[in-house]
C-alpha cells in the first residue's frame, strides 16, 4: 500500500449525500480534499434510495393519469406497464445525475478516490483497491458512510426483497406484501398499486407512517382504502417461508398471507461496522456514532455526518450535515442543525410533508392548554379540486406564540414544505403568516387560508 503525498485539509470517507456536500462546500472554501468511495459517488440516495424511488412514484402517477384521465375530458387509454421502459427511464434519470456529479467533483479538484476505506488513525484512511491500495491522511476526517436496508434478521433472497432489490425487479408483481408502514414502505406500496398489483402492508404500530401527525394517518389510511391498498396496523410479523411461486407470510395472530412478494421494508441501518471506527475511540450506539452538536466525534479532528448519526435519517439532513462540517472546519461557526426545523416528505399518493412537531408532541412538552391547533381542509382549495384530490393543511402554534408544526397531505403537496420550513425556522407567528399573499390558485395558498382561519379570518373555510 502506497502513501499519498498530497497534504490533505479533509479526508471524507463516503462519497453519497453527506460525504460529496462535505467535498464540493470543502473545495469551494480553499481546502485540499479527498473523496474516499467503495462504489458510486452519489450514494444510496442517488442510485437506491431516493432517485429511483421518486423515478418510479412519477411513473406511478403517469399511469393513474392514464387511468382516469375521461375524468378530465381527455380520452386515453391505459394499456399497462412495460416495466422495461419505466426501468429504463429510472436508469437514465440516475445515469444524468451520476455524470452530473462526477462532474462537479472533477471541477472542484476533490482527489476522488475508488475503494474500501478503513480509519487507521485520527488523521489517516487506509484505501484497498484493485491497484494495491493508498494510505491518505488528513488534518479533518468526516465519517459519512450511510444506512442500508434493516433486515431484522429476516433472509433476503428470492422473492424477500428489500427496496435495493425492488428496485430492479424487472416484472410487475400480481401480489405483494409490504413489511412496514413507514416512509419507505407507503413509497412502494403506492407504485405497486398504481402499477396493478394488489399490495397488503403489515406494520406493527398502531398506525401508517407512526411518526406523522395522527391526522395525517389518519388522511393516508382513508386515502389508500380507497386505492384498495390493504393495511394492517398493529399486526406483528413472525416469519415468512417461499417457494417458486409464493411467499408465505405469518402474523403473530396466526393469520398467514400469501403474495408473490414481500418487500421488507422496517427502515435503515447504520453502516460503521469495519471501518475501524471504534478501534481509534469512535463511540457508537447501535452502530450510530455519536457525535455532538459540531457533529465533532470526540476523537481528534474527525466529524461524522449523515445517517450513521442518530436523527433522522433523509438525504437533505445529509446534505446539510455535510455543508455545515466544512464550514466548521474553515472557521465559519455555522448556525447547528435543529432536527425538528427539518422537512421531511412521504412521496406516496397522496404525498404527506411536516415541519416541526406533532399536536401529540407539542401537548406533551407545551400543555394541552398552552397550544393552539387547526385543521384545514383542502376542499377549500381551488388548485387541489383542479387535481381531483382531497386532503388537510394542519397548523400547531403556542398560545400567543410561534408556529411549532405544520403539517400536510394531498396531491403533490411535497413542493409545500418549502415555505413551512421557513416559517418553522424563523419562529413565525400566524398573524404574521396571515399576512403574506400566496398565489392564486395554487396549493401554496392552502397554507395562507389555514393561518387566516387559525388566526380568526377565515375565508374559504369553516371557524
Amino acid at each position: 500500500m502506497t502513501e499519498s503525498s498530497e497534504n490533505y485539509d479533509l479526508v471524507i470517507l463516503g462519497g453519497g449525500t453527506a460525504g460529496y456536500a462535505a467535498a464540493l462546500r470543502g473545495a469551494t472554501l480553499g481546502m485540499r480534499v479527498a473523496l474516499i468511495e467503495r462504489d458510486k459517488v452519489g450514494g444510496t440516495c442517488l442510485h437506491r434510495g431516493c432517485i429511483p424511488t421518486k423515478a418510479l412514484l412519477h411513473a406511478a402517477e403517469v399511469a393513474e393519469v392514464a387511468k382516469s384521465s375521461e375524468q378530465y375530458g381527455i380520452k386515453a387509454e391505459f394499456q399497462g406497464i412495460d416495466i422495461e421502459g419505466v426501468l429504463a427511464y429510472k436508469d437514465d434519470i440516475i445515469s444524468r445525475n451520476y455524470k452530473g456529479l462526477q462532474g462537479l467533483v472533477k471541477v472542484r479538484g476533490v482527489d476522488y478516490i475508488s475503494g474500501e476505506g478503513k480509519l487507521t488513525a485520527a488523521d489517516t484512511v487506509e484505501v484497498s483497491n484493485d491497484e494495491g491500495g493508498v494510505t491518505v491522511t488528513g488534518k479533518n476526517v468526516i465519517l459519512a458512510t450511510g444506512s442500508e436496508p434493516k433486515t431484522i434478521g429476516i433472509d433476503i433472497t428470492g422473492r424477500v426483497l428489500t427496496s435495493t432489490e425492488a428496485l430492479q425487479l424487472k416484472d410487475v408483481p400480481e401480489t405483494a406484501i409490504v413489511l412496514g408502514g413507514g416512509v419507505i414502505g407507503v413509497e412502494f406500496a403506492s407504485v405497486w398499486a398504481s402499477f396493478g398489483t394488489k399490495v397488503t402492508i403489515v406494520e406493527g404500530l398502531p398506525r401508517l407512517v407512526a411518526n406523522e401527525d395522527e391526522a395525517i394517518s389518519k388522511n393516508l389510511e382513508r386515502a389508500f382504502k380507497k386505492r384498495k391498498i390493504g393495511v394492517k396496523v398493529g399486526k406483528m410479523f413472525k416469519g415468512v417461508t417461499q417457494d417458486d411461486d409464493q411467499v408465505h407470510v405469518e402474523l403473530e395472530d396466526g393469520t398467514v398471507l400469501d403474495a408473490d412478494y414481500l418487500l421488507v421494508a422496517v427502515g435503515r441501518s447504520p453502516v460503521t461496522e469495519g471501518f475501524g471506527f471504534e478501534e481509534q475511540g469512535v463511540k457508537t450506539d447501535r452502530g450510530f456514532v455519536l457525535v455532538d452538536e459540531r457533529q465533532h466525534t470526540g476523537v481528534g479532528n474527525v466529524y461524522a455526518v449523515g445517517d450513521i448519526t442518530p436523527g433522522l435519517q433523509l438525504a437533505h439532513r445529509s446534505f446539510a450535515h455535510g455543508i455545515f462540517v466544512a464550514e466548521e472546519i474553515a472557521g465559519l461557526n455555522p448556525a447547528p442543525l435543529v432536527e425538528s426545523g427539518v422537512p421531511r416528505v412521504t412521496y406516496c399518493e397522496p404525498e404527506i410533508f411536516s415541519v416541526g412537531i406533532t399536536e401529540k408532541q407539542a401537548a406533551e412538552t407545551y400543555g394541552a392548554d398552552s397550544i393552539e391547533t387547526l385543521d384545514y381542509n383542502l376542499a377549500g382549495n381551488g388548485k387541489t379540486g383542479i387535481l381531483r384530490s382531497t386532503g388537510v393543511i394542519k397548523v400547531i402554534r403556542e398560545k400567543d406564540g410561534p408556529v411549532i408544526g405544520i403539517h400536510g397531505i394531498g396531491a403533490r403537496l411535497s413542493e409545500q414544505a418549502g415555505e413551512a420550513q421557513l416559517i418553522i425556522n424563523w419562529e413565525a407567528f400566524p398573524e404574521e403568516v396571515a399576512q403574506l399573499i400566496h398565489a392564486h390558485p395554487t396549493q401554496n395558498e392552502a397554507i395562507g387560508e389555514a393561518f387566516l382561519a387559525l388566526t380568526g379570518k377565515p375565508l374559504h373555510a369553516h371557524n
